[in-house]
């Protein structure tokens, strides 16, 4: 047989999905799992946005929409990102997608030629930096130390342009880090971006999940970057939608038009189905998202306070999103109580996964191998059973 392309072989599998799925395949095969390392919320959909989704269904619409998405739809995302970002966009600039990682995927295709090269703050979502390579790209990694709280410095984009230089992909609230940027520093970075005429590519799906008191604008909202900004975002995370794959982009129209062309001869549209339960999301209050952030950040308060009893490791307390990122390394060398050698991220995570049934994700998938990540979309009282488990084994180990 002739050889595959080459676009498709080199790029790497979600390392996350595939920690999601082995254990997935665990629990059904008998074992019991605490799982720490999905990114999705273990509440339900809100109720009014199922039966929307079942209305329409029961109307019979069924049909092809739109590439863009159906003209509603769009609407309804113009003003919410003017009610809540300050963002003024027409419905020919908005994009709805299957999700927002296929909005980020259509932003990237739009915008990167062979050969240009698209600033990544690291650690990164995963996902960055392959669909830069699929699209022919290459990614440029700006190192965010821990000591620094993993945060970005709007020096460390200006030293790393280059005449290659054409995008850079912002995400904040972020993950990994949790980090979210102040407004300062959001000016700090659009002040680069636009001297140097980038594009810029922010990723806002965690938007709600801020637990700090100041909440962070977008940066598209800053001067000079309305025009040179793709807007992501979508349903999953604030109204529990992960398995309705409905996201999307708004761009500059230009922008937008060229990816709806795109979008007509690859997906075409996401489903319509979703975009009726997306629609009444938009419809309703954030009162629910509210309580769920609530909930978050008592999750995250717990589970920082049993990391911060384990002398060898380090973290960030996270501003934002449902994730921790800690630091491990000083267990890299040294043995488990089950006998397991741990070298790097992803031993140590199998290591935790065999001895204690509790899977979270090596720091390998984002970009920093000395650190892992713990999700606290599990229940609170999951949570206080589960990290005095993980102490337990970190506690066990033996040079």
């Amino acid at each position: 047989m002739k050889s595959l392309s080459r676009r498709v072989t080199e790029i790497h599998p979600s390392m996350t999905v595939e920690i999601d799925t082995l254990a997935k395949r665990l629990s059904t095969e008998g074992r019991f799992i605490w799982n720490l390392a999905v990114g999705e919320p273990n509440f339900d959909t809100p109720v009014h946005i199922k039966e929307a989704a079942i209305r329409a269904v029961n109307k019979g619409l069924t049909r092809y929409t739109a590439p863009s998405g159906t003209q509603t739809f769009k609407e309804k995302v113009c003003e919410k990102l003017l009610k809540e970002n300050s963002l003024a966009y027409v419905p020919e600039q908005i994009v709805a997608t299957s999700g927002a990682k296929h909005a980020v995927f259509n932003a990237i295709s739009a915008i990167v030629n062979k050969g240009d090269e698209v600033l990544i703050p690291a650690p990164y979502w995963g996902t960055y930096p392959e669909l830069v390579r699929y699209c022919k790209g290459m990614p440029v990694l700006l190192e965010c130390d821990i000591k620094d709280n993993f945060r970005l410095k709007a020096e460390q984009i200006s030293k790393a342009i280059t005449e290659k230089t054409k995008a850079i992909i912002l995400n904040s609230p972020c993950n990994p880090t949790g980090v979210v940027y102040s407004n300062e520093e959001l000016k700090s970075f659009a002040k680069v971006i636009v001297e140097n005429d980038l594009y810029c590519i922010t990723d806002e799906i965690y938007e709600h999940f801020v637990y700090a008191k100041e909440r962070s604008v977008s940066i598209a909202s800053l001067p000079g970057m309305l025009e040179r900004t793709v807007v992501v975002n979508g349903f999953s995370k604030a109204y529990c939608m992960t398995g309705w794959r409905i996201g999307y982009l708004a761009a500059p129209e230009k922008l937008a038009k060229e990816i709806v062309k795109m979008q007509g001869q690859t997906t075409h549209h996401p489903s319509n189905i979703s975009q009726y339960g997306a629609i009444a999301a938009l419809n309703g209050s954030l009162e629910s998202v509210f309580a769920m952030r609530q909930e978050f950040f008592e999750r995250m308060s717990r589970m920082s306070e049993v990391l911060e009893s384990i002398e060898n490791i380090s973290f960030f307390k996270p501003e934002g999103s449902f994730y921790i990122f800690v630091d491990v390394s000083a267990y890299y060398g040294k043995k488990t109580a089950g006998g397991a050698q741990i070298s790097n991220s992803v031993e140590f995570c199998r290591a935790l996964l065999d001895e204690q049934g509790m899977v979270i994700v090596p720091g390998a998938a984002f970009g920093r191998d000395s650190c892992v990540r713990f999700s606290f979309t599990a229940s609170l009282p999951t949570i206080s059973v589960v990290m005095p488990k993980f102490k337990e084994f970190v506690d066990s180990t033996v040079p």
